[in-house]
Order: C-alpha cells, then structure tokens, then sequence
C-alpha cells in the first residue's frame, strides 16, 4: 500500500483516463453504427472501431490539445505573471532565475538529480526536459492526429465515391484545422479560468489554490 499511496494521485487519474477511453469506445462505436446503418453499411464490431482511424483520431486530437497546454503554460509562466494566482510565480521572480535559485550546479544539494549537478549541455538539457517532453508529446500526438485524420476522412470520401486526397493536402483542409481549432480554444480558456478565479477562489488542501485565509493580493503561494 505504501506504493500505491505515494503514487495514488498519477494512479488515479490513469484509472479515469482508461475508464474514460472504454467510455469513449462504447459512445463513439454505437454513434459510428448508427452512421453505418444510415448509410446503409454494415455495422462494425468493437474490435473493429477501435482499431479505425475513426476511434484514433478522436483520440489523439483530444491528447494533442493537453500536452499543448502543458507545455505553453510551462514555458509561459517563466516570464508572465498573474498578480494574485497561486498558478503563477511572484513578478519579482519573472525569468529563468540565478543558478542559486534554481539550485543547479555548484548550489545544487546532495540529494540534488545528478544533471542538475553538471553544467553544459546535460545541464541546459535537464533544466528545461519537462516543457521539452511535453512539447514532444505535443507534436508526436498532433502528427498521430493527422494521419488518423487523414485516413479517416479518405474513408468518408470513398463513400461518397470521392477521390482520396495526400496528406498534405488534408493538412490544408477545414476538416484538421476544425478538429484542432475546437480543443485548443477549450483549453486555453480552461487555463485561463484557473489561472484568474485561483486568484479570489479557495480550494481548502489543494496545492492548486492558495490557502483559504491567503489576501487576493498573494502570488505564488500554494495551500
């Protein structure tokens, strides 16, 4: 049990996502039958759908969009700041800060990772491998995104006894950009509204909030 309640915060939310995926397939296979049988196909199995670029592309649309704002909210609160939010870090302290706050290289403690210990390009690397994996992540979904999105949609197009167009010429289609369009704009306003009612709001315990007695005023102060 000890493992399981020092990681129970990672645990729990890879739990909801694998519920929330075999929710997903169930939904989307009994929406994409009805769509076959309207059109007078067949319906197809749950094996099936969820080996379709039809299931992938629903997917990595959706992962896309999250590592995208991870990784702009990680490398954007380096230098913007949010007067009052506990999402943000004090004005004061805007920038990629001294080697002494940061406790790399020759301030780094005993107990400090090894790279953050090393200067150079380990250091420089280390140093900045959480908004780079993210922003990794970022792109390898956007690209799963666009070939599951191409397929799916010279799929539809074959129905329709329409010829298939190139990958690059679906890149150019309303169909990506609407799909990629309708994510990013919900998660930017997700952030947004953390970011501003953090500042007034309370949220008793939760590192995500500051604590409940903190003044509006309070930057960077988590509870």
């Amino acid at each position: 049990m000890g493992f399981v309640r020092r990681n129970s915060l990672t645990l729990c939310f890879l739990l909801l996502m694998a519920g929330a995926l075999v929710g997903q397939a169930l939904a989307g296979l009994a929406d994409y039958n009805e769509r076959q049988t309207a059109e007078g196909a067949s319906a197809a199995s749950l094996g099936e759908y969820v080996t379709s670029a039809a299931y992938a592309v629903d997917v990595a649309e959706n992962w896309q969009s999250e590592y995208l704002q991870f990784f702009l909210f990680i490398f954007l609160t380096v230098w913007l700041v949010q007067h009052g939010s506990p999402e943000s870090k004090e004005p004061h302290k805007a920038g990629t800060e001294s080697d002494e706050d940061q406790q790399v290289g020759r301030y780094a403690g005993e107990d400090s990772p090894e790279w953050a210990r090393a200067g150079g390009l380990r250091g420089m690397l280390f140093s900045r491998s959480l908004g780079l994996v993210m922003g990794a992540f970022f792109l390898l979904s956007w690209g799963a995104q666009s070939v599951a999105g191409w397929a799916a949609y010279n799929s539809d197009r074959f129905a329709q006894y329409e010829d298939a167009v190139s990958w690059g010429g679906y890149l150019a289609a309303p169909d990506f950009w609407s799909r990629t369009f309708q994510n990013w704009q919900s998660e930017f306003l997700a952030v947004a509204s953390m970011v501003a009612l953090s500042i007034y709001l309370r949220q008793r315990g939760s590192p995500e909030s500051k604590p409940v007695g903190a003044p509006h005023g309070a930057t960077g102060v988590e509870g």
